[in-house]
């Protein structure tokens, strides 16, 4: 009987899926070769390539309870990962999700004593025996309100990014991308690029805007 569980769990999952609305469910067998993603848990910027040139940086939060893949521990796990779906495509920037599901609430960057999960959901599985676990604790790269606090450890396991940014970099990567997660600094650019893509104040992707002025936060 536990043989049976485990054979017919994964065809559960999917049908729950499907009921949300959640679209590219089906199991991806091997990694898109033309995007990786890369996030620094070191520099809190995540580093999208295209056929290995860099394209763009953004800034993130990774965990503020640290590093691991142990169920419970909200901490984020590191290695390679797959994206293995995309939701909330077509939803306007800002709007909040709970289980996934789009609310219809729209929230504005830093409002006030809201951290839910807005605008995009890539949700991530690992491919590793070091975050085996990713997929089923829910780790995504997601979009949040709290826009103030990129650049520092401030989530719950997942990545977290503007609205704008992830909205862009869900528009350029398809399922099955390349994610690493890596304790270190991202890899050397050129420094063309840096020039190109970055202003002169903060090491983001230039063509984000400046999250607005900081209201009172709470956490979940």
């Amino acid at each position: 009987m536990r043989y049976f569980s485990y054979l017919y769990a994964p065809f559960f999952l999917i049908g729950a899926l499907q009921a949300e609305g959640v679209q590219n469910v089906a199991p991806i067998p091997s990694g898109n070769l033309h995007h990786e993603i890369i996030v620094s848990v070191k520099d809190q910027r995540l580093l999208l390539k295209t056929d290995g040139k860099p394209q763009a940086i953004y800034p993130v939060s990774t965990s503020r309870f640290g590093l691991g893949d142990r169920l419970g521990s909200y901490a984020t796990p590191l290695g390679k990962f797959l994206v293995r779906m995309k939701i909330g495509m077509g939803q306007p920037l800002g709007e909040v999700f709970r289980s996934r599901t789009p609310t219809g609430e729209v929230l504005k960057p830093n409002a006030p004593g809201r951290d839910p999960i807005v605008t995009r959901i890539l949700w991530l599985e690992g491919t590793e025996p070091g975050n085996k676990n990713a997929f089923n604790r829910g780790i995504y790269i997601h979009g949040t309100p709290q826009e103030n606090l990129l650049g520092h450890p401030a989530s719950y396991g997942c990545i977290r990014m503007r609205s704008v940014d992830v909205a862009a970099l869900c528009d350029k990567i398809p399922t099955g991308s390349t994610v690493r997660i890596i304790p270190d600094h991202l890899p050397p650019a050129s420094p063309s690029f840096l020039a190109n893509l970055l202003n002169s104040h903060t090491f983001v992707a230039s063509h984000a805007r400046s999250p607005e002025p900081a209201g009172q936060q709470v956490t979940e």
